[in-house]
């Protein structure tokens, strides 16, 4: 814990992305009201000039880099700008000037752009946005991506995938400095579906039924997702999408390639690997939680699909802050787990 305010600098330059910026900026200030003081955050620039974001936004910095004084973390967004000639040398040089005296630095999208031409992330482990993600691997062979990470901290630097994980490593940071009880009211106040971990993927097995589902399935797409530990057999959605088991099952496996049992279980899947690393609940009240009928059935399915048990995924994909994990209750927003779900997954342990 901090007894005085986190000096945090955000860099903008021309062509930043809007909410890489405003995101983080907007964590901490709910951070802030939460817990006065929290946080001492400055945006700054690298000559102190306004500049407009990738979206239209004008911004006026609060100073120039080099004035912003001794910065515990220093954040670079992503965006279009850092990808134009020259001005990720100058981020890079920047950075590498100020690199001894942060104890962060943390990259979000295609910030990166700008903090691997100065080294920095040589030998590490790092991550992107997806779509530039092969592109940075090319550019900077001395760093190890993964291309699928929402967030990953390697030593002092942190590097996240892109726009909304820009507030999942926020909070990360706000659960690194203050503990998850002050993560996790920033994530209510923010309104945050699910405080997701860095272990997770940036394209989740839901939103890879939603992007397939077409028109015909959209709904029940998004209603499936949110009743994982309900009954959902073949008789009961087919009734749903008012069609005959025969008919529904024909239909469905026409559109996403697999059968309707298939597709639930990878949800129900990729759900438990969200609350392995989001909370400490026991793996058989995960299993309960997400439709399995025994704690054996899931364990089998969940090594089957990712080739380890959850108890390991866990250990290998803990948060961040793993020394801060037994604080966590069942009052934290783990949307779609049923209240009384996550309760009986609340009171044991693995």
């Amino acid at each position: 814990m901090h007894d005085t305010a986190i000096r945090t600098a955000l860099l903008g330059y021309a062509g930043v992305q809007t909410l890489d910026l405003t995101g983080p900026l907007d964590a901490f200030g709910a951070a802030n009201a939460a817990r006065p003081g929290a946080y001492a955050t400055v945006t700054a620039s690298l000559d102190g000039a306004p500049f407009v974001s990738e979206g239209g936004l004008r911004i006026v910095p609060d100073c120039a880099l080099a004035d912003a004084g001794p910065v515990d973390t220093l954040i670079v967004p992503g965006g279009e700008g850092l990808r134009r000639p020259g001005v990720a040398d100058e981020v890079a040089a920047a950075l590498r000037l100020r690199a001894g005296g942060c104890r962060r630095i943390v990259s979000i999208c295609t910030g990166i752009y700008g903090v691997a031409p100065s080294g920095l992330l040589d030998g590490r482990r790092a991550t992107t946005h997806w779509r530039f993600a092969d592109d940075v691997a090319q550019r900077f062979a001395a760093i190890r991506v993964d291309r699928d990470a929402i967030f990953i901290k390697d030593g002092p630097f942190y590097t996240s995938a892109g726009i909304t994980a820009a507030i999942d490593l926020a909070l990360a940071l706000i659960e690194e400095d203050y503990g998850p009880r002050l993560a996790l009211s920033v994530a209510r106040d923010l309104v945050v579906y699910l405080k997701r971990s860095g272990g997770q993927r940036q394209y989740s097995e839901p939103l890879r039924f939603q992007a397939r589902a077409g028109d015909r399935f959209a709904d029940l797409a998004a209603w499936v997702a949110a009743h994982l530990d309900e009954d959902l057999s073949i008789e009961r959605l087919a009734a749903r999408m008012r069609l005959s088991p025969r008919q529904f099952s024909r239909r469905f496996t026409q559109a996403f390639g697999v059968t309707p049992s298939q597709r639930i279980e990878a949800l129900r899947l990729d759900a438990a690997r969200d609350y392995l690393t989001g909370t400490q609940a026991q793996v058989a009240a995960i299993a309960t939680a997400v439709g399995f009928g025994s704690a054996d059935a899931f364990r089998r399915a969940f090594d089957a699909r990712f080739g380890l048990s959850p108890t390991d995924y866990r250990r290998r994909f803990a948060p961040i802050t793993a020394t801060h994990t037994g604080d966590r209750n069942d009052d934290s927003p783990l949307a779609p787990l049923p209240r009384a779900a996550l309760a009986r997954a609340a009171r044991g342990g693995d």
